[in-house]
């Protein structure tokens, strides 16, 4: 893992720690609450707040991806180099891509 890796992979996990933890929260109040997806869609619907929120979350996530999924695939396979960045930066890519569409249907649509 060359020391650019390393420091994303730790920058990525810092950033993702607290999105998750908040996303968490809501989820748990939302649950408890007893309120319905097209309630909380009727929440979310034109924020600019929780479509950042999200946003970041997803570009994080698809950092986190594309760095642990290279370490893990370099680790435990003989695939070439080129082949592991390959892969690890599409299925990074694929999350992003699928990530901000939820975003955008959620908060946007």
């Amino acid at each position: 893992m060359t020391a650019t890796s390393y420091a994303l992979q730790r920058l990525s996990a810092a950033v993702l720690a607290p999105l998750v933890l908040i996303h968490i929260i809501g989820m748990i109040i939302a649950i408890q609450g007893g309120i319905s997806a097209e309630e909380i869609l009727g929440r979310t619907q034109g924020s600019w707040l929780w479509g950042g929120f999200y946003g970041l979350f997803v570009i994080a996530a698809g950092i986190h991806i594309s760095v642990g999924l290279n370490n893990i695939l370099s680790e435990w396979t003989s695939m070439s180099r080129g082949l592991v960045a390959g892969i690890a930066h599409g299925y990074a890519t694929l999350a992003i891509v699928l990530g901000f569409r939820a975003v955008y249907a959620v908060v946007f649509a």
